[in-house]
């Protein structure tokens, strides 16, 4: 049986690719990407030339058919537009599927902007906890809000320049005492890192905002 390779790919910087990530999409028969644009500045970058299949979230379901009978003729590798795939991006199906197939599938870790965010936060805990893209309604926020509580793990979350003010005017309301994170455009040119309450960084955040923004939450202090 075929084997589906799920491949992290930068997150900006383009010389953050692994050595092991540009051999395998080199090796495949096809790469299913997320935008077949953005892969393509990738695989021209490093001289690599291979049959791209367009696998995007709205349309994810339609594009199965096709990968799935890719895999049964060769090797193919799974990429999103940046990072580790499936975590808030296209391919949990995908990767659900080609077990139940039969196929193997292998992970080709790398770059991901959850981790890279945890890592110049500063905030320790006992683990944490991802939550994907914030809600985007203010009753969600909050009630999402108040199941971290008390939760003394750090979080992370996903958020887009055109909601980022809101979520960072909620969190200030709801749990005024947390310290924030914010990073935007992680290992870009434009790269930023604001640390502070949520209030402060909400402040010192640039208008209109700009770029993709990954948010680290310190964790509560757990009741006694």
């Amino acid at each position: 049986m075929s084997r589906l390779f799920v491949v992290a790919t930068p997150i900006g910087n383009l010389d953050d690719v692994t050595a092991r990530a540009l051999r395998v999409l080199g090796e495949v028969g096809a790469i299913a990407a997320e935008d077949t644009r953005i892969t393509a500045r990738l695989l021209a970058r490093h001289s690599i030339r291979k049959p791209l299949i367009s696998y995007r979230a709205p349309v994810e379901r339609r594009g199965l058919p096709r990968v799935m009978a890719e895999l049964d003729q060769h090797d193919v590798a799974l990429v999103s537009d940046a990072g580790t795939p499936t975590l808030s991006d296209p391919g949990q199906a995908l990767v659900t599927a080609a077990w139940a197939a039969g196929h193997s599938v292998v992970a080709i870790p790398g770059p991901s902007s959850v981790t890279a965010a945890l890592s110049v936060a500063g905030y320790g805990g006992p683990g944490f906890a991802f939550i994907g893209y914030l809600p985007r309604k203010p009753g969600d926020m909050r009630r999402l809000l108040a199941t971290l509580a008390d939760d003394p793990r750090p979080t992370v979350a996903f958020d887009s320049p055109y909601r980022i003010r809101k979520s960072l005017a909620i969190i200030a309301e709801v749990m005024p005492e947390r310290h924030v994170t914010l990073t935007r455009e992680l290992t870009k040119l434009h790269e930023e890192i604001l640390r502070g309450s949520s209030a402060e960084v909400l402040d010192a955040l640039g208008d209109p905002p700009r770029g993709e923004f990954t948010l680290v939450i310190s964790g509560g202090r757990s009741k006694d």
